[in-house]
């Protein structure tokens, strides 16, 4: 069964050659081939204005970019979202990304209640994370948290789940040959549209 799959490539360097680059043009290969419809959005290439009051979160119409970005999401069914760990977590012009599009009215509502309500349920995602050190070590020293973060306070918030995630550690030292064998784990993911 063929999804609609948005490709959020978080790397902020538009320069060709990054591995995050060759990861998300695997996946979306894969997808291809398998017959998925497949759209992507690469954050390097968008003018992203930084939110700087709650008022504008809340009330300014977002911009162009934004715009598109959020029709994008709001017409898949499965996102995928690639980025490497900076600072022990995702570089600012994607967290910025994320403050940007995830407005309310779009990606949640206020309630009389307090709590908001989701408007993004139905779809799921992948969070694909490279770093330079070992994925264990990211994972059981420092427990993943701003990955668990961007899983149950963005992503999850706006109501996207279920939501899974690849750790590619110690991307620098694991060669040609370790970098062809994630190539096509995450081409084999996208055939799946998982």
């Amino acid at each position: 069964m063929s999804r609609r799959i948005l490709v959020i490539l978080g790397h902020p360097d538009p320069a060709p050659g990054h591995f995050d680059r060759a990861l998300a043009e695997a996946y979306q290969t894969g997808a291809e081939a398998a017959g998925h419809e497949v759209a992507r959005i690469d954050i390097a290439d968008l003018d992203i204005p930084v939110l700087r009051s709650a008022k504008t979160f809340e009330t300014e119409t977002p911009s162009g970019p934004i715009l598109a970005a959020q029709q994008a999401i709001e017409r898949a069914e499965h996102l995928m979202i690639v980025y490497p760990l900076w600072l022990g977590t995702l570089p600012g012009l994607l967290k910025l990304f994320f403050e940007q599009v995830f407005r309310p009215g779009f990606a949640f509502d206020y309630k009389s209640d307090g709590f908001p309500k989701p408007r993004l349920a139905g779809r799921s995602a992948r969070i694909v994370v490279t770093m330079g050190m070992p994925a264990f070590l990211y994972r059981y020293y420092y427990f993943a948290h701003s990955l668990r973060s961007l899983k149950r306070h963005v992503l999850g918030f706006v109501g996207i789940g279920p939501i899974r995630d690849t750790v590619i550690g110690s991307v620098e030292a694991i060669g040609d040959a370790g970098r062809a064998r994630w190539l096509e784990k995450l081409e084999t993911l996208g055939r799946k549209g998982a």
